[in-house]
């Protein structure tokens, strides 16, 4: 599927994007033609991973696509829509505001639409912050900033390498996790108090076996239909609001 270059917010071509490299651009991710070792690709590669970009080798058709027909020399760039935070960040929001942690982290959430709207859910149930791992997550990417609806800009969202460590970092840090899936206890009969961490899974996968391990909990949401799942973002929106109602009869 085509991309549109311009919506998407993609710097192409080895000056442009190495000019976005130089002036601190947040850059989400780095496409780089395969089999591509020319010096000057090779810094840019360099440049990206140093910035924390991730970087993808990709063939000749998608990167044309991805260029939206632009002239990319072998390398084409997504600049993330807003620059990513870290753990202590999300940490230091809650200390800021008197509050036990309350994290959102999504397992390989690659639908950009979803992402979106759990950010713009999260920010209004009152979450200090979202996880995402650093790869096979939608980037933060134009698509993800407009369905957020603005809560881009006010809810931190970190970027990390090994979403099991994380998951011990919020652990470390007060949170006790709960993983969305089903076969797990109505969320209804769960005691959200203290800390928590909600893990949303990947659409149509669920969670990760690795992730899953590592929850304290698994919370379900009753399914009295016929179908057997939700879409990831309103099952999120359910649990989040069910989660803020128990930290606002704490307080």
């Amino acid at each position: 599927m085509q991309r549109d270059a311009k919506n998407e917010d993609f710097i192409v071509g080895r000056n442009a994007v190495a000019e976005a490299l130089r002036a601190g651009r947040e850059i989400d991710t780095l496409y780089v033609l395969a089999g591509e070792r020319v010096p000057a690709v090779r810094r840019l590669v360099s440049a990206a991973r140093e910035s924390g970009a991730v970087v993808k080798e990709v063939d000749r058709k998608k990167l044309d696509a991805l260029s939206g027909g632009a002239v990319h020399q072998g390398v084409a760039a997504l600049a993330a829509a807003h620059s990513y935070a870290s753990l202590d960040d999300i940490f230091a929001l809650a200390r800021q505001r008197g509050e036990p942690p309350f994290v959102v982290v999504c397992d390989e959430l690659e639908d950009p639409h979803n992402l979106g709207a759990v950010l713009r859910t999260a920010e209004a149930a009152g979450a200090h912050g979202v996880v995402v791992p650093k790869r096979r997550s939608a980037p933060l990417s134009a698509t993800v900033a407009k369905t957020s609806a603005g809560a881009l800009e006010y809810i931190p969202v970190a970027r990390v390498p090994n979403l099991p460590a994380a998951l011990d970092t919020l652990k470390a840090n007060g949170c006790w996790v709960y993983g969305a899936d089903m076969d797990g206890t109505d969320y209804k009969q769960t005691d959200f108090s203290g800390g928590v961490a909600l893990v949303v899974g990947a659409e149509g996968k669920g969670l990760g076996r690795l992730v899953r391990e590592k929850c304290d909990a698994i919370v379900s949401l009753p399914m009295k239909g016929k179908i057997n799942s939700l879409n990831a973002s309103v099952a999120a929106g359910i649990l989040l609001y069910e989660i803020s109602a128990h930290r606002t009869s704490e307080g």
